[in-house]
């Protein structure tokens, strides 16, 4: 596995593997402090294409300024270790300086109103963050695919609608959520939790599980599917609701009844640590 540092390494690599092999090229974009779910992302990309980049980047782009950004869980050599035992070809780390020249972004893509729902309501400019980010792998690495994990639905939407809008020659492939055995989606940032607090994280799966139940048995309304969520995370005192959401999956619009496909999105604060988790509701 190499280990590649700059743009520009990453882009001949690309080009080099697709004129001499006649490659298929998939990225996995991702901040590293990797996890399962990362590994079912690289498990995904080596199976559907002949080259794998890796990307390794915590994006100061995409945190807001009272956000976690000096504190992302770091991992350096583990991630490496993950990345070359799971078959990837090439890990891409690059400085900030890399990726932003001055230092900090001063060029942004943003996809506006969709970019300001759900997590971005209440994150203000980090979606344009992840889609500046993002858009520069893109261009970087050229890749034939790029794959993502459904628990960050709402980020797979705005990238989507930024490749169709800018019409990029890249698919998005989205795959599904990896939980642990209790049920808790895995996340990076699930090593800030306490026992005590990774416990009542499990309230976000639970009501996802119980607005599944209740679809399954017939009920349609939003008011009520959401009204049910609540009310499991209402007898946890430590947990602060960020939203709670029916949605379109394409255009993180609020529905009013369930139809196929629909995105059913919840995110909390457990402690000082936010999760997010959703399930689309077939």
């Amino acid at each position: 596995m190499q280990i590649l540092r700059t743009v520009g390494e990453l882009r001949c690599w690309s080009r080099a593997s697709r004129s001499r092999h006649g490659s298929t090229i998939g990225l996995v974009p991702t901040m590293g402090a990797l996890h399962a779910g990362h590994a079912s992302l690289i498990r995904a990309a080596r199976a559907a294409c002949s080259r794998v980049a890796v990307s390794l980047f915590v994006n100061p782009a995409q945190f807001g300024p009272n956000e976690d950004f000096s504190r992302y869980p770091r991992s350096f050599e583990a991630d490496c270790a993950l990345v070359e035992q799971l078959g990837a070809d090439v890990l891409f780390a690059p400085s900030v300086e890399g990726i932003y020249p001055n230092g900090q972004a001063s060029t942004f893509v943003e996809v506006p109103g969709l970019g300001d729902r759900l997590d971005g309501t209440s994150r203000p400019g980090h979606f344009r963050g992840v889609a500046t980010v993002v858009a520069k792998l893109f261009i970087a690495a050229e890749p034939d695919r790029a794959f993502f994990g459904q628990k960050d639905a709402a980020q797979v939407a705005v990238l989507r609608r930024m490749v169709a809008d800018l019409r990029l020659a890249v698919e998005i492939v989205v795959c599904p959520i990896v939980r642990d055995r209790d049920g808790l989606a895995i996340s990076s940032r699930n090593v800030f939790l306490s026992p005590s607090q990774r416990a009542q994280a499990l309230s976000l799966s639970r009501a996802l599980r119980r607005v599944e139940s209740m679809v399954a048995g017939g009920e349609r309304r939003a008011s009520i599917l959401i009204a049910a969520a609540q009310e499991i995370f209402a007898v946890e005192p430590n947990i602060r609701i960020d939203y709670v959401a029916l949605v379109d999956l394409s255009t993180l619009l609020p529905v009013e009844t369930v139809v196929p496909g629909a995105l059913f999105a919840v995110a909390a604060y457990v402690g000082e640590t936010r999760l997010i988790d959703n399930v689309i509701l077939r």
